[in-house]
């Protein structure tokens, strides 16, 4: 049985389901954005459950819909820039003024 640990980074969107104008995001939107991480990474994980927020920007209050994704990938500086312009695609993408990425550390075993 191999027990060695790896080091990897998870990376971790809120991708949102509305445009900020609260009409719906066409689902065509998400498969595309699945595909790009699928063809960068190789696989990635989703919720189906839906994840409400909200936020203030600038004196308005907005209401977020979005589905989470997220991946484990070597932790390299090239991972973490692909992520840096990948949320510039994102807010484009999906017009938003900013597009919720976190990553972290984690041990798979």
């Amino acid at each position: 049985m191999n027990t060695s640990t790896r080091m990897r980074r998870r990376f971790e969107i809120l991708l949102p389901l509305r445009f900020n104008d609260g009409t719906p995001v066409p689902p065509k939107l998400v498969g595309q954005t699945k595909r790009d991480l699928r063809k960068q990474f190789g696989a990635l994980s989703f919720e189906s459950q839906q994840i409400f927020g909200v936020w203030l920007h600038e004196g308005q209050t907005y209401h977020d819909q979005s589905s989470r994704l997220f991946l484990d990938a070597p932790d390299s500086q090239e991972n973490i820039w692909f992520f840096r312009t990948f949320k510039e695609t994102l807010k484009k993408r999906f017009r938003q003024l900013d597009i919720w990425i976190v990553s972290f550390v984690v041990e798979v075993h």
